[in-house]
């Protein structure tokens, strides 16, 4: 042998030295994440306990009490079978949509990517408010859980599509050699390599039914949002309206303890040498027109019927006259407020999403399981929590903006933390350790390594937490300083009393707004 070749093989034998010896090395964080991340977790856990005080109020037997009555067990069976039936035709939508633009040559693949991801930009009311002032009969328990599903089913089809687009071909390769069909390999395989995404997606889909006001509200379906919301605005029972609140979250502690159970412990980082093959995609031959004539009816029902509803109310409206003074006020007020929201999102839930993916201790995973659980209660709730904390501690802010952006920060931090904290993961700790052997602190690692290699990350989640401020409606309606108005609290003012072409307008506008944001988190998908 060659002194050459030995050369080479002393040399790749030290590569794969340094290599055993970074990746045996524990990864540390800076102490600028954990002070970050446990700051998150507390100011997520404020609201929380509001809740424990003002439920047990009365004392412990009271509690028990209002959680046994008839009426409390009505709404819960009446929300949780929403919630089910929401995520069911979620699953199946986002399922088949991801199956039909990834693995098939479904004609206009690329067309269907951005309609089918575009149903995120629109405000669940509404979509609400476009059917029901179509079809008034619709209103109910089947209009709620139409118009949820309209909105909610990318949850499961964006996370499906990313992930049966990182499938290796070689994998379903020996499938077949093995004797498998298509349809085997697919039930076998594919979907049991996207069904930890599918899982999570679902149970995203069940926490943001469970949470949702404005389409429960608009179709008047009674559930734990629309009664905890009318007890407050009443005034006549708080006390009830948070052990109404406490169901939910012990609701959303089981679900965010099952998706962590799904998701496991272990890295999605590919440490392999080379890059993965691309399946083939499969013909669809004779179906390929009723594929797309399915794919279609999904945009038609979810997006075309109600943007189109709403032009022409917003038609109707033109020819009264549009007040476009008061309309650009509520646009540049919505637009201000979920910028600063955004960023203090970002600042808290980048450290949140390091140390949950860096650090497997248990006091690391349960920062992000806070969050988490805050993220299932719905605005209404959150709302009376940081009234409650806020008016106690900084009565000061009380209807002012830093208390507004607050709120919103409890609310959606964990659609950041989980966009930041799958992208982190999908980097081998191993460079980071690299760098930190080169002599950078570990602050300097953070600013300098994995925040640049988690940029996708951190822009989809600031993209999807910029999108979803922008459509809250209850936790606004609470606590926006007297005499601001938002485009969501506009269009809620015109709508509770149905005046469709008043509303129109606000309605447009803002799902145009919000398509910009819900387009970049499709860009950074196909990406």
């Amino acid at each position: 042998m060659s002194n050459a070749a030995r050369s080479g093989r002393g040399s790749e034998s030290a590569d794969s030295a340094i290599r055993r010896v970074i990746s045996r090395r524990p990864i540390t964080v800076s102490p600028v994440v954990v002070v970050l991340a446990v700051l998150a977790a507390v100011t997520t856990a404020l609201p929380l306990g509001y809740l424990v005080a003002k439920a047990s109020s009365r004392g412990l037997e009271n509690l028990v009490e209002e959680i046994w009555q008839r009426r409390t067990l009505e709404l819960t069976v009446r929300s949780l079978g929403l919630a089910f039936v929401v995520t069911m035709a979620s699953l199946a939508i986002g399922l088949g949509g991801a199956f039909a633009l990834v693995r098939t040559d479904l004609p206009g693949r690329k067309f269907f990517n951005v309609m089918l991801a575009l149903p995120l930009a629109m405000p669940s009311y509404v979509a609400a408010y476009a059917w029901i002032s179509w079809i008034p009969s619709l209103a109910g328990f089947w209009g709620a859980a139409l118009v949820i599903t309209s909105i909610s089913f990318p949850f499961v089809l964006l996370p499906v599509t990313a992930s049966m687009r990182r499938i290796d071909a070689s994998q379903e390769d020996v499938a077949r050699s093995l004797g498998m069909g298509p349809t085997r390999v697919a039930f076998s395989l594919t979907l049991r390599q996207v069904r930890p995404a599918a899982t999570a997606g679902a149970l995203m889909v069940c926490l943001y039914t469970l949470s949702d006001f404005g389409a429960v509200a608009t179709m008047r379906f009674e559930s734990f949002t629309w009664v905890i919301f009318g007890a407050y605005r009443a005034g006549f029972n708080p006390t009830r309206a948070a052990i109404l609140a406490l169901v939910l979250v012990a609701i959303a502690i089981v679900l965010v303890w099952a998706e962590l159970s799904v998701r496991g412990t272990g890295s999605s980082a590919r440490i392999g040498g080379g890059a993965s093959r691309q399946p083939r995609r499969i013909a669809l031959g004779v179906m390929r027109w009723p594929a797309v004539l399915a794919v279609a009816s999904v945009g038609l029902v979810t997006l075309v019927i109600p943007i189109g509803l709403v032009v022409r109310w917003f038609f109707d409206a033109a020819n009264v006259g549009i007040d476009w003074s008061r309309l650009l006020t509520a646009l540049r007020e919505t637009v201000l407020v979920s910028a600063m929201a955004t960023v203090a999102v970002i600042v808290l839930a980048v450290p949140t999403g390091v140390l949950s993916a860096r650090v497997r201790t248990r006091w690391a995973q349960s920062t992000e399981r806070v969050v988490f659980v805050a993220h299932a209660l719905p605005g209404i709730v959150i709302g009376l929590a940081v009234v409650y904390v806020g008016i106690r501690l900084v009565p000061s802010l009380y209807q002012r903006v830093p208390m507004l952006v607050f709120a919103y920060v409890v609310l959606f931090c964990s659609l950041a933390v989980g966009s930041i904290r799958a992208s982190v993961e999908q980097t081998p700790g191993s460079i980071e350790e690299a760098a930190r052997s080169l002599g950078l602190s570990r602050t300097a690692v953070l600013r300098r390594v994995t925040i640049p290699l988690s940029r996708p990350g951190i822009l989809a989640g600031a993209a999807l937490v910029f999108l979803t401020v922008m459509k809250e409606l209850p936790a606004t309606i609470l606590l926006r300083p007297t005499g601001m108005e938002t485009m969501s609290t506009e269009l809620w003012s015109h709508t509770s009393v149905a005046d469709y072409a008043g509303a129109a307008p606000y309605a447009l506008v803002l799902v145009l707004v919000a398509a910009l944001p819900a387009a970049v988190l499709t860009l950074n998908r196909d990406a």
